[in-house]
């Protein structure tokens, strides 16, 4: 395949090589794209570096740089390569698909090597694997052969090209005629299963960090309700996953119809080393398996270790050139003919290898090699005296000393190429030792476990999300996130405004990214403002335009339908997320309780000291019940409505059915229950309730175009909900001002995520965006103690909204301090 990768690809003809969200490339095609940027890098030899993503120009891109027998240095696009360049002067780089040639002629490439890749993930480390053409053909067939990789298999791309793991499944399923769905989205996104399900994805790859994604979003009942009919084989490496983990996926595994590869390898042996057959993965979840097809092991005995353990040597055809550490080792022919792993490992008596420990001190951390020793050595360039270690899946450092202002997590962070949260420091007056002076690893990893430190930025984040969901910081997983937590539409305003405030800006989906990715973001501080949710600013101007339309100090009625559109967004993205069933269903009961138990005691408030309301109003069922024909009537039709709705929604969601068809079909779902408020809008039902659907649940489309703008993906996707909007909204009330108001705002919340604001008008916004409910429940009782003076009225009335809001949220932390105080005994008295 490599020695002719062009004349490879093409004999494929017309079967599906590439699939994108928005192409489908054949192998005919992708040849010719491939052999026309081959031309680009021209006929010379040169050394291309490449900084990768998982895209269709960057696949090309590599493809091309190995067909005109160049050699290839991946790396992660947006990473800081200068020590690579100084290193290895490319003679092109090639970033955003954009070749930019450098220097020319000045490197002695040995006729075999066709790839480099970095040992140490994201480190920056000039330290690269030489691998050849025959190193890449032999893994590759090794892997299409243990995997049984066929032209009707379609790989989706969860790992990134600059990866070894990345690469084989390219090279493999590239080798067979298979296809690959080439996608950036993580599997946390409802569009990557949408893209998989819409292509017949049959298999993915993962890391131990996958599988976790994996349990939050439910992957395990999505399976057993069929809801990937093609699956047909998972594969993990990358690192170890507990043999608890390795078990339940296998369990999975032959419940539901795929296979489960646990695999074992290194970039030094192009990418893999050994397998475990899904046969026997559910009794031998703790092994590595046999060596792949061409390869063998053999144990070196150690010294203290019992007999049969020892190091791990591996041998065959992928086994690397040698390494690399500058630019004259590119000449140099293969030296390596067995590769040591470093790896403490045993045979057993049924055949199996199992791995037992590490020799050496690199470890594996979020799918990365990180050396340890190499993050001490750079600590202490820093003048921090630290010794490091890795422990519950962090990175673990011990400081001793640091200068003034030194922030050794971050240091370390860089160092490591880790996020900043996967990092904990442990302060300590000395680095503890071994009675032999060795570091104690040991005990970091004990201190680890005994303290919290004060230094970790986890704790400022955790902390914000404890005070805004109610919650124990300690209870708080970094790999959760905010929908995890129980975040919703009603809290998820306040959590906005304050995430906003302490990064300087909102990452994308920020609802649904874990903690310890939010920490690790890049904080900044922008002198012309910050941003705020467009959701959240439309839910704070609406509110003042039913408040002050009310009160009679303006005519611009409409405020109520886009906060019923806005209530269909936050369901979207709030109750309808990628979490197991019982999950969603906790998260929508919680819903539905705080919006209906603030109503419904108010309600009983204000039929006790007002004539406001009637008995129907404290069951929120008027509409239903009546009276139709009372001055307060419609009042409450807006928290009717929504009450109602998410109650109906909640049955369909709850059901297994219901359940499966949004998860697999999460647009086409939104979008039939558009159609069915389309049909009774339009009245195809024959209902003829007239212009009192505008205050009904018959109001439903507007709920309906929210929900499915929160699950439009394209711009296509948009478009198509912005022409139901218009077909819906021209002619509904009768007042073209009224349907242009509505309108405008739910088109902004379709095509708009964030707007730029000033600062103070960001907190104004969040204040008065959280406290709508209180604010649309009592604005009735507030603005007419005012009389005449219906500006003052108004501005009370929002102001008691907030107040309410405040109080209740202090209430609930009070109540949750009380009930977790700690409970004195007349053994433990308290101190005065």
């Amino acid at each position: 395949m490599f020695e002719r990768l062009v004349d490879h690809l093409a004999c494929h003809g017309d079967d599906p090589a590439i699939l994108t969200q928005d192409r489908t490339v054949t192998y005919r095609a992708l040849a010719d794209e491939v052999s026309a940027r081959a031309s680009e890098l021209g006929t010379r030899r040169k050394l291309v570096l490449l900084e990768t993503r998982n895209d269709l120009t960057t696949l090309v891109t590599y493809l091309a740089a190995l067909a005109g027998h160049h050699v290839v240095l991946p790396v992660p696009d947006g990473g800081d390569h200068t020590a690579v360049i100084d290193a290895y002067r490319p003679d092109v780089i090639v970033r955003d698909g954009v070749l930019t040639h450098r220097h020319r002629g000045i490197h002695d490439l040995h006729p075999d090597l066709a790839l480099l890749l970095s040992t140490s993930g994201s480190t920056g480390s000039p330290k690269l694997v030489r691998l050849s053409r025959f190193n890449l053909a032999a893994n590759a067939e090794s892997i299409a052969t243990y995997l049984d990789i066929g032209r009707s298999d379609r790989a989706a791309t969860t790992l990134p090209m600059s990866y070894c793991y990345g690469l084989s499944v390219i090279h493999s399923h590239l080798l067979r005629g298979a296809a690959i769905i080439l996608t950036e989205r993580s599997v946390v996104d409802d569009a990557f299963w949408e893209l998989f399900r819409a292509h017949r994805g049959t298999t993915f790859a993962g890391v131990p960090h996958t599988f976790d994604l994996l349990d939050r979003i439910g992957f395990d009942d999505t399976c057993r309700s069929g809801g990937l009919p093609h699956l047909r084989y998972v594969t993990q490496a990358g690192g170890r996953l507990s043999p608890e983990r390795v078990r339940s996926l296998a369990d999975l595994a032959g419940a539901t119809g795929f296979d489960f590869f646990v695999m074992y390898g290194a970039t030094e042996a192009t990418a893999r080393m050994a397998y475990l057959p899904p046969r026997l993965a559910r009794d031998h979840p703790e092994s590595i398996g046999v060596p792949i097809p061409g390869g063998t092991f053999r144990i070196e005995p150690v010294d203290g270790m019992p007999d049969g353990t020892g190091e791990l040597f591996y041998r065959g055809p992928n086994v690397m050139m040698g390494y690399a550490h500058g630019l004259d080792d590119l000449a140099l022919a293969g030296d390596v003919d067995e590769l040591r792993t470093g790896d403490i490992a045993r045979l057993r008596g049924d055949g199996l290898y199992e791995v037992v420990g590490r020799r050496d001190r690199f470890v594996k951390l979020y799918g990365l090699r990180i050396d340890l020793q190499r993050v001490e050595a750079a600590l202490h360039t820093d003048d921090v005296t630290a010794i490091c270690t890795d422990g519950d899946g962090l990175l673990l450092v011990a400081a001793a000393q640091r200068p003034d202002g030194c922030d050794v997590a971050s240091a370390a962070a860089e160092a490591s190429g880790l996020p900043r949260a996967a990092v904990r420091v442990v302060d300590v007056d000395e680095i503890p030792r071994l009675p032999t002076g060795k570091p104690d690893y040991r005990s970091l990893r004990e201190l680890a476990a005994e303290r919290t430190p004060a230094s970790d930025a986890a704790l400022d984040l955790r902390g914000l999300f404890a005070d805004v969901l109610q919650i124990d910081a300690g209870d708080i997983d970094p790999g959760q996130s905010f929908v995890d937590l129980g975040g919703n539409s009603l809290s998820y305003v306040a959590m906005s405004v304050r995430l906003e405030q302490e990064l300087g800006h909102l990452p994308a989906d920020w609802q649904r990214l874990p903690l310890r990715e939010l920490e690790s973001t890049q904080k900044t501080r922008r002198w012309w403002g910050t941003t705020v949710e467009t959701s959240v600013a439309l839910r704070a101007a609406a509110i003042v335009l039913v408040v002050g339309s009310h009160a009679e100090l303006w005519v611009l009625w409409g405020g109520a339908h886009i906060l019923l559109g806005v209530a269909g967004y936050n369901f979207g993205r709030f109750c309808l997320v990628p979490l197991p069933r019982a999950t969603r269903a906790r998260h929508l009961r919680s819903t539905i309780a705080w919006i209906a138990v603030p109503s419904i005691v108010w309600v009983a408030f204000a039929l006790l000291v007002t004539d406001d309301y009637t008995a129907s109003n404290l069951l929120l069922a008027n509409k239903f019940l009546g009276p139709d024909d009372s001055m307060t009537a419609g009042r409450l039709w807006f928290v009717e409505v929504i009450v109602w709705v998410l109650v109906a929604l909640a049955l369909v969601c709850w059901s297994p059915l219901g359940d499966r068809m949004e998860r697999r079909w999460p647009f086409g779902f939104a979008v039939a229950f558009l159609a069915l408020g389309m049909a009774l809008r339009w009245d195809v039902f024959g209902l003829g309730l007239g212009r009192a659907a505008w205050f009904t649940v018959l109001a439903f489309w507007f709920f309906a175009i929210g929900w499915a703008a929160s699950k439009a993906t394209t711009a296509s996707q948009r478009l198509a909900v912005t022409a139901v909007l218009a077909i819906g909204v021209v002619g509904y009330f009768g007042n073209p001002n009224r349907e242009a108001l509505v309108f405008v705002g739910l088109a902004l919340l379709i095509w708009l995520p964030a707007i730029r604001c000033p600062s103070a008008c960001t907190v104004v916004a969040g204040l008065i965006a959280e406290a709508s409910l209180f604010t649309y429940l009592t604005h009735y009782q507030v603005y007419p103690l005012f009389g005449e003076h219906t500006l003052a009225g108004v501005i009370a009335a929002v102001v008691v909204g907030i107040l309410l809001t405040r109080l209740v949220t202090w209430a609930r932390r009070w109540i949750r301090l009380r009930l977790h105080a700690p409970v004195r005994t007349a053994a433990a008295p308290a101190r005065r």
